[in-house]
């Protein structure tokens, strides 16, 4: 019935784009979205809906990784075209001319200042605004870790200028991925737009009462005005749906598709049928019936296509906050629950680490449609080899780290908690029940639980450090090893700090990597922190999977891009 009810909805929904179906685009998604303010929301979900409706400063080449184009800025910054100073630290961005936003003004390079002004100085806890403000102000946070300021705007303002219709941005040191962030990052907002609906205005004297605002305080929260070839119509919330429509006075012409709906739909065999059916264009099905959905000629299959992804991850919270948390049993290690400090023992989480069956869950769960993952950055993006330590599935091993955790208390007393994973997370479910079975084997005395969350019941309870183990992943904001190494392991990174991990030489190495250029230095640089990480055993890496799309067969103009979170409509049309 609850399969049926979701099909007899997407009918009614869509209804109205039936008479204009080959303008429209129905797209199925798992994952709902936080927030449409940029500055904001730091899912996949979201950000693989605002590629479409702003603009950046430079895009990629097709799916190219390296390969970057002109956007809103002219030209690519070079030391050869003269845009880029020989110190690598100034980049020069010419500002198009004529560029429409969707309410019809003008962009301006002060436009193009303000967005990223207020990217970097808003900084919302858990929000995207590190991955400006490390390369162009040396820092990963405007806060300290008291929650006081310590950025001084003056400084901001120097960084980022306009100069006649330049936009100009000095870093304070090299940052070698600058670029490719900039081309999924330097969303671009109209500033009277944003000013006039109680944002920011851009000075010095309000800029922190507007640092780290609540969700519903932006005025980006439910609505838009970008540059980019679609524009949101509207944003059902109780729904889960969200409908776009084309910019028609896009600068690079109009999208030939008019309406894109996009819709939540968490149930995999209901996105299936939506397919078959032609409820649904574009899905992420899961692989489990992609031999059903392969016989059917109506739908199209990009399988195997490269990701920039680690997924899932089993994380360890070093300090747990115990306050009304249902996930620790009775608090204490009696063999009924767990203290707050219960994976501060490296020998511990050794245990878990060899608890763990990483070729049986890449070959059955996800049916080869992965690679082994020994870290936490894809081959791709650093070469990695049989030198660089890796933890095997050895339940003899488990039972030895078991035995000496805790100076023998857990083997002899045990433990009960709960391990915690979003719901829409079909494989982060299966690690976590993977893991609970093998550990449960080895001693009675083990018990663990496991709890799917929604979404945003996870995020907070991330937020809150409750969690005693939690599985969760990462897609690449850029296509650069630091963008994996800085987020799970740098003690400012947004798992080390949600686990509460700090290793004063992997943040050292981590940033020595980041400011050098020469590849084989920086491989060796990761090479000696995946050391350092293997040793603190402090996550576990299950695979590295590639993408699934399936799409109805006159769904045409689809490329895939490893960077983005989901789909650049602008190329596509239908038959």
């Amino acid at each position: 019935m609850k399969k049926l009810g979701i099909l007899l909805f997407a009918c009614c929904l869509f209804a109205c784009a039936r008479p204009e179906l080959k303008d429209a685009l129905i797209v199925i998604h798992k994952g709902e979205m936080e927030s449409l303010d940029p500055v904001y929301s730091y899912d996949g979900v979201t950000h693989g809906m605002l590629i479409n409706v702003y603009d950046t400063l430079l895009k990629f080449n097709g799916s190219s990784l390296t390969e970057l184009l002109p956007s809103i800025s002219t030209q690519v910054p070079t030391v050869q075209n003269g845009l880029l100073s020989k110190d690598g630290l100034t980049y020069t961005f010419p500002i198009r001319k004529g560029v429409q936003f969707h309410d019809g003004t003008e962009l301006t390079p002060e436009d193009v200042r303000y967005s990223l002004l207020r990217f970097l100085l808003s900084d919302v806890s858990g929000g995207p605004s590190s991955l400006l403000l490390e390369p162009i102000l040396g820092v990963s946070s405007t806060r300290d870790g008291n929650g006081n300021i310590t950025v001084d705007f003056k400084d901001v303002a120097q960084a980022v200028r306009v100069e006649g219709d330049n936009v100009v941005i000095t870093l304070k040191r090299p940052f070698a991925p600058f670029l490719s962030i900039l081309a999924r990052w330097s969303y671009i907002v109209s500033k009277p737009w944003a000013v006039s609906r109680g944002a920011w205005d851009g000075t010095e004297e309000t800029w922190k009462q507007f640092n780290n605002f609540a969700k519903d305080a932006s005025p980006f929260f439910k609505a838009s005005n970008g540059t980019g070839p679609f524009q949101i119509e509207r944003w059902d919330i109780a729904g889960k749906t969200l409908v776009l429509r084309a910019h028609e006075n896009y600068f690079a012409g109009a999208p030939q598709l008019k309406t894109i709906f996009m819709r939540t739909v968490e149930e995999p065999s209901t996105v299936r049928l939506m397919l078959e059916t032609g409820d649904a264009d574009v899905a992420e099905v899961s692989p489990k019936f992609i031999n059903q959905l392969k016989g059917n000629p109506q739908v199209s299959l990009y399988d195997n296509l490269p990701r920039l992804r680690t997924d899932p991850v089993l994380f360890f919270t070093l300090d747990i906050n115990m306050t009304a948390n249902p996930d620790v049993g009775s608090g204490r290690l009696d063999g009924q629950g767990i203290p707050a400090d219960f994976f501060a023992d490296k020998d511990l989480r050794k245990a878990f680490l060899y608890a763990f069956d990483y070729d049986g869950f890449l070959n059955q769960s996800m049916e080869g449609r992965a690679e082994r993952a020994i870290g936490p950055a894809p081959r791709g993006l650093v070469a990695q080899d049989a030198s660089w330590g890796r933890y095997p599935f050895d339940l003899q091993k488990a039972e030895e780290y078991f035995k000496k955790a805790w100076g023998g208390q857990v083997w002899q007393k045990g433990f009960k908690f709960t391990i915690t994973y979003n719901t829409s997370g079909e494989m982060r479910q299966i690690a976590a029940e993977i893991l609970k079975r093998n550990v449960e084997k080895l001693n009675p005395k083990f018990q663990i639980d496991l709890r799917g969350v929604t979404w945003p019941a996870f995020l907070e309870k991330t937020a809150k450090h409750q969690m005693p183990i939690w599985a969760r992943g990462w897609v690449a904001d850029f296509a650069d090893a630091h963008n994996f190494y800085f987020p799970f392991l740098h003690s400012q990174g947004r798992y080390a700090l949600s686990q509460g991990y700090k290793n004063p030489r992997v943040d050292a190495l981590i940033e020595q990597a980041v400011a050098q250029t020469d590849p084989a230095k920086r491989r060796a640089l990761y090479k000696q922190v995946h050391q350092l990480m293997h040793e603190d055993a402090m996550q576990l890496y299950t695979v590295h999977p590639t993408g699934l799309w399936a799409m109805r067969s006159n769904v045409k103009g689809f490329t895939d891009n490893p960077v983005y979170m989901g789909i650049y409509f602008y190329p596509m049309y239908k038959e």
